[in-house]
């Protein structure tokens, strides 16, 4: 019995330890404790507007036309509740009884909504975002509880909380838009199950309930978007904080064959820069094993002392444009982005640029807002109807996701601590232009009132009365709309005028004419997009609108770039005159190519033609190998030619032969018998210059020319010639029949000649689909360089017929199972094949390695002193290729996420992150297996999206794979990153110290 009381009361002790353990770190302070903690830059003050027990865990704030408040509580966070066991968020009503400005009673409008992330009012009720679902909610009975509930959208990804799909907007075009994160889903609406369903992988989600319209929009949004007063779409994401959707969607699914590298743009022209935040907290408890010297700077500011101790934006969300009328003027339009780790707000200043914008910091070193707070977690913001902006603070101990967190450190973190807290603040300027009211009460005015509303000085009243009569579908407005599109001293009202028009069904060619001559360029730009429409059968709308050319505003030629791929029949040349006019100007500038080129996807050659005629100014080499592209990739036979026979007028011909090849690589041409090019190639083939006869090698791999393999065999064994010019010819090989060129390259592996030869013969042999093509390459396995051997590999593992040989091989320990690098074993276990997965599992099993066992042998690396300036080389040899910018068909990208932040992670979670990726990866850096219908498998993250083609990018020193969507066979996930999990192969401990101290000095 004493031994029995003794083990009860250790047992309560170590409960009692656990309990302590994880409730370490400050405790929450009361709002007016948590108000004093706040440090503003500028000349602003925060106000208390709700705070638990009213509100908890807000993460959205929205009020309909009469000023009622919603709220989104997202009371699961961080994770879904247990099997069986209904969802805790839900939807609150606020009030105001009092009226003395402070919210002093809640009732629960809708509850058991798991993960509440979004919600936008519409046709008197609420569009809610609850993945894998869009709900609409509705109260019709006056009870204030939604008794209407129906899935209007399902089939979204129901991925870690952070990034599901979240933050529902109405813009300026009637479109709802969603943000979606890229994350992988089809998408489809029960309600109309006739509708084909939407793939909304990379990109965000929009849709028109009033038109039963629904498509894949630009992005992708993590959390948080938000809408200018001229209908320009700025986007949210943890480390890169704002980003502008450039190029819509929708102009993209014209052009399949065009491969773009984004479609939205990151705003700070200096990355490194532009990441940087400045915290007043230190890192919590639970991070603080940190090694790098955090510098302090004071700032004095309106008798306040300011302590910047640096970092990175690691969590920004709730990106909000403010568009109303309480603050200062030089406000409007400025971006406010929470950053829930950083405790602070970031206000950014645009400033327009070509197509897009370049944002800076209000102020340098020191943010809008920052507190004192670690519990300070401001993530989302909301525009309200008294002109000023509202900020919903969640308020947790902690706000990252379990999933981000090593599990040695998570066992000492109370998650949820906080829940049951919350907190929105209004911010406020101490010299407010207006005291604004909360009760609007537009539901209630007429069509004619609500036409007024539209010249509103602030911005919710112009988008609500926009909202409301495009719902009532009431024409009675139609003559007042009208008149006010045109006569209206406020821009903005004369823009919503005619998109509340074309809402209504109303819009007219006579208005879109006088909108095309407005002073404003606001206007103008999107009287093109307005007059999309009437193209076709409107020949004065289409003068009108070639003659906008000559338009003197950047933005305005960009839209009109996109518009031209809608004029076609007799007007076509016309728009080809002026796209070239418009390509020539701005070649170098990349969002004017893709509209350029996104509106010419089948007069790619016609565009290049009229080019030629101006001379060589505008010659980008980035244009004139995506012009190219799109060339190749219609594989016309006589285009072909003409531009081969064209491309000596160029400065640079090898640019067009390279997109050339591109383009017939895109389109999955093999051997294209193109007799009418063969005479152009053969003079390019014997170019003194060694980049353009290279250039023209790689076109002749897909063609089947006689006279270019009879050169190409000649070549290929022609010592004298350069190896790269060899290696080139070698691959051209792949142009023939298999039974005409294996001899050929059959004594180049027999050769034993530099390894680049040998890779190029090994690729050339891959290319066939011929039987004996598996058995040839297995046959030199022992006698291949180390390059060769990869590219034999990848042969053996991008082919479905050949992977069972590959299997039999090491079974029959010809290939030794030991030899397969981390990524080959994942790629067999994880085959699409199940059959060949299943068998892989059994012969690869020893080989297995549990990677919690790796991270816990190489615990003592923690106890290192690390080197920052040794770990430097160090990540670049390993970890640079992937997680550095670098250069991807002429734009920048990487294959693993910016590190910039990472300097905020322990130790701990580094050498987690370095040993044993797979452990968590970012939905946006999951790596996808795509098998294309000629049974090639390739692998990579998703760069981009868009309706014609997807983007792999997997760190091959060749760039993004582009793969034609219509050739794509299946497509699917996999749980195993892309970062391979052996680099303590190529890595000591020590190196790992000193890679894991570079990383938390900053990069």
């Amino acid at each position: 019995m004493e031994d029995r009381r003794s083990w009860i009361c250790l047992a309560a002790l170590l409960l009692l330890f656990a309990s302590c353990a994880r409730r370490s770190g400050p405790p929450p302070l009361t709002p007016e404790e948590e108000g004093k903690t706040f440090r503003f830059s500028e000349d602003f003050h925060a106000e208390l507007f709700a705070a638990e027990p009213q509100v908890i865990d807000p993460v959205e704030m929205v009020f309909d036309e009469n000023g009622k408040i919603y709220v989104a509580e997202m009371i699961d966070y961080p994770d879904d509740p247990p099997p069986g066991q209904p969802a805790r968020s839900r939807i609150v009503v606020l009030e105001d009884r009092d009226g003395d400005g402070r919210i002093d009673h809640s009732s629960v409008f809708a509850d058991h909504i798991l993960q509440v992330s979004g919600m936008l009012p519409y046709q008197g009720g609420l569009i809610v975002t609850s993945a894998p679902d869009i709900l609409f909610l509705k109260d019709t009975n006056g009870d204030g509880k939604a008794d209407v509930r129906r899935v209007l959208f399902t089939g979204f990804g129901k991925v870690n909380p952070q990034h599901r799909v979240s933050s529902p907007r109405l813009g300026i075009d009637n479109w709802i838009y969603v943000a979606n994160d890229g994350n992988d889903g089809t998408v489809t609406s029960p309600e109309h199950p006739e509708r084909p369903p939407v793939l909304v992988r990379g990109a965000d989600f929009r849709f028109r309930l009033d038109r039963g319209l629904a498509e894949p929009a630009s992005g992708p949004t993590q959390f948080g978007m938000s809408f200018d007063d001229w209908g320009n779409r700025f986007l949210s994401s943890n480390t890169f904080h704002l980003h502008h959707a450039v190029v819509p969607m929708n102009y993209l699914m014209r052009a399949p064959m065009l491969a773009v590298g984004a479609v939205s743009q990151y705003l700070y022209p200096s990355t490194h820069d532009a990441l940087r935040v400045f915290p007043l907290t230190q890192p919590q408890e639970w991070r603080k094993a940190r090694t790098e010297v955090r510098q302090q700077r004071y700032k004095e500011n309106g008798g306040r002392r300011i302590e910047d101790v640096g970092g990175y934006f690691t969590a920004a969300s709730g990106g909000t444009v403010y568009t109303g009328d309480g603050f200062p003027r030089e406000y409007a339009g400025n971006v406010f982005t929470g950053d829930v780790n950083g405790n602070l707000i970031r206000r950014d200043i645009l400033t327009p640029k070509g197509a897009t914008f370049e944002a800076h910091p209000a102020k340098q070193g020191v943010e809008f807002l920052a507190s004192t707070d670690v519990w300070f977690r401001p993530c989302n913001f909301a525009n309200a109807p008294d002109g000023l902006l509202y900020m919903m603070d969640i308020y947790r101990q902690v706000i990252e996701h379990p999933e981000y967190i090593p599990d040695a450190i998570k066992r000492r973190i109370d998650f949820r601590r906080g829940e049951e807290l919350g907190r929105i603040w209004r911010l406020v300027p101490n010299h407010p232009l207006r005291k604004g009211d909360l009760k609007p009460q537009l539901g209630s005015m007429s069509a004619a009132e609500l036409v007024k509303q539209l010249e509103n000085s602030n911005g919710w009243n112009r988008e609500t009365a926009q909202r409301l009569l495009v719902e009532r579908q009431d024409r009675s407005a139609v003559p007042q709309l009208k008149q006010l599109a045109r006569a209206s001293g406020l821009p903005q009202a004369r823009l919503r005028a005619l998109w509340t028009l074309e809402g209504l069904a109303s819009l007219e060619p006579a208005d879109v004419l006088a909108a095309l001559k407005d002073p404003d360029a606001h206007l103008r730009e999107h009287s093109l997009r307005l007059a999309e429409e009437f193209l076709p059968q409107s020949k004065p709308v289409a003068d009108a609108v070639l003659q906008m050319s000559r338009d003197p505003e950047p933005r305005v030629r960009f839209q009109l770039a996109l518009t031209l791929g809608q004029l076609g029949g007799p007007n076509a040349p016309r728009a080809l005159d002026a796209l070239a006019g418009i390509a020539s100007e701005y070649a170098s500038d990349r969002w004017f190519r893709i509209a350029v080129l996104g509106s010419a996807p089948n007069t790619a050659y016609q565009l290049f033609e009229r080019l030629l005629t101006k001379g060589s100014a505008w010659e980008d080499p980035q244009l004139v190998t995506q012009l190219a592209s799109l060339i190749g990739a219609k594989h016309d036979r006589r285009e072909l030619a003409g531009l081969l026979n064209s491309s000596g007028r160029l400065r640079a011909p090898e640019n067009a032969l390279d997109g050339l090849a591109r383009g017939l690589k895109l389109a999955g041409i093999h051997h294209l018998d193109a007799p009418e090019a063969e005479a152009a190639l053969m003079r390019l083939l014997s170019s003194p210059s060694e980049p353009i006869e290279k250039a023209a090698w790689n076109v002749g791999r897909y063609l089947e020319l006689h006279a270019l393999l009879k050169k190409a065999v000649t070549d290929a064994a022609a010592a004298k010639l350069p190896v790269e010019v060899r290696a080139a010819a070698i691959l051209a090989l792949r142009g023939g029949s298999f039974s005409a060129v294996v001899p050929a390259l059959r004594r180049v592996l027999d050769s034993g000649g530099p390894p680049e030869l040998q890779r190029a013969a090994v690729e050339s042999l891959a290319s066939f689909d011929d039987p004996a093509v598996g058995s040839t390459l297995l046959a030199y396995w022992r006698e291949y360089p180390p390059e060769a051997r990869a590219a034999a590999l990848d042969a053996l593992l991008n082919n479905r017929d050949r992977v069972p040989l590959l299997l039999k091989a090491i079974e029959g320990q010809q290939i030794p199972a030991a030899s397969l690098e981390v990524a080959a074993r994942n790629r067999l276990l994880e085959y699409p094949d199940a059959a060949i997965a299943a068998r892989a599992k059994v012969l690869l099993h020893t080989e297995a390695e549990d990677r919690a066992k790796v991270v816990a042998g190489y615990h003592d690396v923690l106890q290192l002193a690390g080197d920052a300036g040794r770990g430097k080389p160090v990540f670049e040899k390993n970890c640079g290729r992937c997680h550095l910018q670098r250069r991807h068909s002429g734009q920048l990208g990487r294959v693993g996420p910016d590190l910039s932040g990472v300097n905020n992670k322990t130790k701990e979670e580094l050498l987690q992150s370095i040993l044993n990726p797979s452990a968590s990866i970012e939905p946006r850096y999951i790596n996808y297996i795509i098998t294309t219908k000629d049974g090639r498998i390739h692998d990579g993250v998703i760069a981009n999206e868009t309706p014609g083609v997807v983007t792999l990018r997997n760190g091959s020193p060749e760039g993004d794979d582009n793969i034609l969507r219509a050739n794509i066979a299946e497509m699917r996930a996999s749980s195993i990153s892309l970062m391979p999990e052996d680099l303590e192969k190529s890595m000591s401990h020590q190196n790992i110290a000193d890679v894991i101290a570079y990383l938390r000095g900053g990069l």
